[in-house]
C-alpha cells in the first residue's frame, strides 16, 4: 500500500513537472507566433511602402527588400515550429484510421522522432551556414550574412524544443488531444 502510494505520488510530480514545462512552452509558443506575426505585418507594410516609392514618388527604399527578405524567414521558421507543437504540420493520416490506437501511438512518437531529426538538422546546419556568412556583408544594409540564416537556427532549436515537449507528454500519459493528435483510449 505504501508503495503504491509513493508511485502514484511520484508519478503526480513529474505530470505536475510536465505542466509547468507545457506552460512554459505554451508562453515560448505564443511569443513566436507574436514575433512571427509581426514579422509578416512589417514585411508586408515595407513592401507596400516599397512600391508606393517606386510608383508614386519614382524613388526606391533600398532596404526594403532585403529585410523583408529577413522579416519573411524569421516568420516562416518561427511559425513552422509553433505548428509542429500544435500539431498542424503537414502529415499523411490515412493509415491512421486503420490501425489500433497502440499502434497510432507509435506513429505519432515515430513521427515527433522524425521531426526532431529534421530540427536538429537545421540547427547543425543553419548554424554552419550562419558561420560561414559572418565576414560577408548584405550591400543595402551593411549587416553580415549570418542574419539570414539565424532564423534556421532558431526555428530548428524551437522544433526540437517542441517536439521533445510532445514527446515528454505523450510519454507521461497527459492530454495530446490540442497538439493534434485524438484522445486515444486504453
Amino acid at each position: 500500500m505504501a508503495l503504491c502510494a509513493m508511485s502514484c505520488f511520484a508519478e503526480n510530480k513529474v505530470q505536475n513537472q510536465l505542466k509547468t514545462i507545457a506552460s512554459i512552452m505554451g508562453s515560448l509558443s505564443t511569443g513566436a507566433l507574436w514575433l512571427a506575426s509581426l514579422g509578416l505585418v512589417m514585411m508586408t507594410a515595407f513592401t507596400a511602402a516599397q512600391v508606393f516609392v517606386r510608383y508614386v514618388l519614382n524613388d526606391s527604399i533600398v532596404w526594403s527588400e532585403p529585410v523583408s527578405i529577413v522579416l519573411m524567414a524569421w516568420f516562416i521558421f518561427l511559425g513552422a515550429a509553433v505548428g509542429i507543437r500544435e500539431g498542424n504540420h503537414l502529415s499523411f493520416d490515412v493509415l491512421l484510421i486503420f490501425v489500433p490506437d497502440k499502434v497510432k501511438t507509435v506513429f505519432f512518437t515515430l513521427s515527433d522522432l522524425v521531426v526532431i531529426g529534421f530540427g536538429a538538422g537545421m540547427v547543425w546546419y543553419g548554424g554552419e551556414l550562419m558561420n560561414s556568412g559572418w565576414h560577408i556583408k548584405i550591400p543595402t544594409l551593411g549587416l553580415p550574412r549570418a542574419i539570414d540564416y539565424m532564423p534556421l537556427v532558431v526555428g530548428g532549436f524551437l522544433v526540437v524544443l517542441f517536439s521533445l515537449e510532445r514527446l515528454a507528454r505523450r510519454a507521461a500519459g497527459l492530454p495530446t488531444a490540442r497538439f493534434g493528435e485524438t484522445e486515444i483510449e486504453e
